[in-house]
């Protein structure tokens, strides 16, 4: 019997003293935890004021070799973040099975109850465990939303500067399609005018032939029937000499007939 209090004592000693331990560990990586979400957080917000688009406005410069750093941190940063996280969840969940070791120890040592001190130590490490555990989540919990956070800004700004660069492109091929338009315009007009002026050149022209058949036919045929010419010259002598005779004729008559009138 007394071995076996003897066993269960060395049992309880070894159960506290790997809590210890684990608790230490624990301690130590959620400080240094903290710290990586400290950081974080800061480089996060000197990360998201560069890059503010009053900034770009202000610098109106694009980012050299110098600012791949931040984002060789943040990947830095993020494995870390990642790798910490798993770690304080193992030692937790190691942490979480010693208890419930020691659960079990008060509750197999004796048929009697234990004492107040060996459930005021439990109750410790019990509370000790919560602690720790809502410090993780609380601390994990405010670097994802950061990191969400961070990763719809991101997203965001590089929506606007596609937006902005696609804006910049169409307005740029937009004016060259604007120009190009005004050119076809413009060639367009010159060919309509130069066609305008083809097409009176050579309405000009034919008139031009036109006529002159006509005046070569005339003098073909004044040169072909000068007997014609001639008759038609006799003929407008005659009339006139007819229309003078008539003339004196009706001028004899009408002297008669005034003198006829006196006598």
């Amino acid at each position: 019997m007394r071995k076996t209090m003897a066993d269960m004592g060395n049992l309880w000693e070894d159960l506290r003293r790997q809590a210890r331990q684990l608790e230490n560990e624990i301690d130590l990586k959620l400080v240094s935890f903290s710290k990586l979400g400290t950081n974080y957080s800061s480089g996060r917000d000197y990360d998201s004021m560069s890059l503010s688009p009053n900034s770009l406005l202000l610098t109106n410069t694009k980012p050299d070799a110098s600012e791949s750093s931040p984002m060789l941190n943040k990947a830095s940063s993020e494995h870390m973040f990642d790798t910490m996280a798993m770690e304080i969840s193992q030692l937790l969940a190691r942490l979480t099975e010693v208890n419930d070791r020691m659960v079990e120890y008060t509750q197999n040592i004796s048929v009697s109850s234990p004492s107040a001190a060996l459930l005021h130590t439990l109750q410790r490490h019990r509370d000790i465990l919560q602690d720790y555990s809502h410090e993780f989540q609380k601390t994990t919990a405010n670097i994802t939303a950061m990191r969400e956070r961070e990763d719809l800004l991101g997203s965001v700004r590089r929506d606007i500067s596609a937006y902005k660069n696609s804006s910049g492109l169409n307005r740029r091929s937009d004016l060259y399609l604007k120009e190009n338009e005004h050119i076809r315009n413009s060639e367009r007009l010159v060919d309509e005018q130069i066609s305008i002026a083809i097409a009176t050149k050579e309405n000009l022209q034919s008139q031009s032939k036109y006529l002159n058949s006509i005046t070569h036919k005339v003098n073909s045929l004044a040169n072909r029937f000068p007997i014609i010419n001639s008759l038609v010259q006799r003929i407008n002598i005659r009339k006139r000499r007819d229309s003078i005779i008539l003339g004196v004729v009706i001028a004899i008559c009408f002297i008669l007939l005034i003198l006829y009138a006196f006598h």
